[in-house]
């Protein structure tokens, strides 16, 4: 309660007009909070993110390189980074995901504007100005999939041949992703951080842990969905569509679409085995079991990405092993 004394002090030095309401907006997975503030000159976004947990300055550095690649990322018109509190433009309430659950009919236009902001953003892509999205960090992130969603969700342990299964699995992947072409990666670029607006669709949102990394990633985010499913013909077309524009713009994509759509399935591959230990750890250790409904849609993307692919056969396999361990055990996919 002092926090939000604090911020809306600073809230009313630094808007336009007076605060008239200030109301949560919405809540993320770290421990960042939004709120909506209320004036006569129009509604904005106060950031709250604690020093003692969260950093500002990944947030600024990105919102202003994707700006100026073109993005519509929030404009910055405050900033306290002391008490970690922002004061940012609003793009509304109606993230890609709600206007496509009221009318799915518009998704081709949603998803094509979302194409072309990526190809904005990844096309201004150096070297150097976001952290590299290395093997080190690949590796780390899929072991949240043994360490919480084996482990701790579903109280499985590996013996050795599993476990070396996992790790040739984990290697597999990590010589395809690191193969790939880089450029600036959102790492977060789905249904519920892309905003619908008026002008410059889409607004992005929850870019601050951007990296320089595999060109297919952000693909994956979007076209495998944690929240929300197309069928996959739908999707082909989405992707030959990026590509063609990609190639237009000049991004290093593949020259052959069947090899880039290899590349965009393993790199999906990575990001489910992450996922699914993301999910479970917010369940387990942050008390946010919201995200176990979307668990389902998560592994079935992995099952079939598996099923197609040599080098992950033996993955799908240990997936089965699994699946029978935790139904024995009273848990479910």
């Amino acid at each position: 309660m002092e926090r939000l004394e604090h911020l809306t002090a600073w809230a009313r030095t630094v808007l336009p007009a007076p605060l008239l309401d200030l109301q949560p907006a919405s809540a993320d997975a770290s421990f960042r909070r939004y709120f909506r503030a209320s004036t006569e000159a129009g509604s904005f976004i106060v950031m709250d993110a604690p020093p003692s947990h969260e950093d500002c300055k990944p947030f600024l550095h990105v919102a202003r390189l994707f700006r100026g690649a073109g993005a519509n990322t929030p404009e910055i018109l405050a900033e306290n980074l002391a008490q970690g509190f922002l004061l940012l433009s609003d793009f509304g309430n109606t993230t890609y995901l709600a206007a496509l659950e009221k009318d799915a009919g518009d998704a081709d236009r949603l998803y094509r504007d979302a194409n072309t902001a990526l190809i904005k953003i990844q096309s201004a892509s150096q070297p150097g100005e976001l952290p590299a999205y290395d093997a080190e960090l690949l590796r780390r992130e899929m072991r949240l999939f043994p360490d919480w969603y084996l482990a701790r969700h579903l109280g499985i342990g590996l013996d050795t041949e599993q476990q070396n299964v996992l790790d040739t699995t984990f290697n597999n992947i990590l010589a395809n992703t690191l193969a790939q072409p880089q450029v600036y990666v959102h790492r977060d670029w789905h249904s519920r951080n892309l905003m619908l607006t008026d002008a410059d669709n889409p607004g992005v949102l929850d870019f601050q842990d951007a990296v320089y990394g595999p060109i297919t990633y952000d693909l994956a985010s979007i076209y495998k969905d944690a929240y929300i499913r197309w069928d996959e013909d739908r999707v082909l077309d989405w992707l030959v569509r990026y590509w063609q524009a990609a190639s237009k713009a000049g991004l290093p994509v593949q020259a052959d679409f069947g090899a880039f759509y290899r590349d965009f399935e393993w790199m999906g591959v990575q990001r489910h085995i992450k996922v699914l230990g993301i999910f479970a750890r917010l369940c387990h250790r942050d008390g946010k079991d919201g995200y176990l409904k979307d668990m389902p849609l998560v592994m079935d993307y992995l099952r079939k990405a598996c099923a197609r692919y040599n080098g992950l056969g033996d993955f799908l396999r240990l997936l089965d092993e699994i699946e029978g361990k935790s139904m024995d055990a009273g848990y479910t996919f």
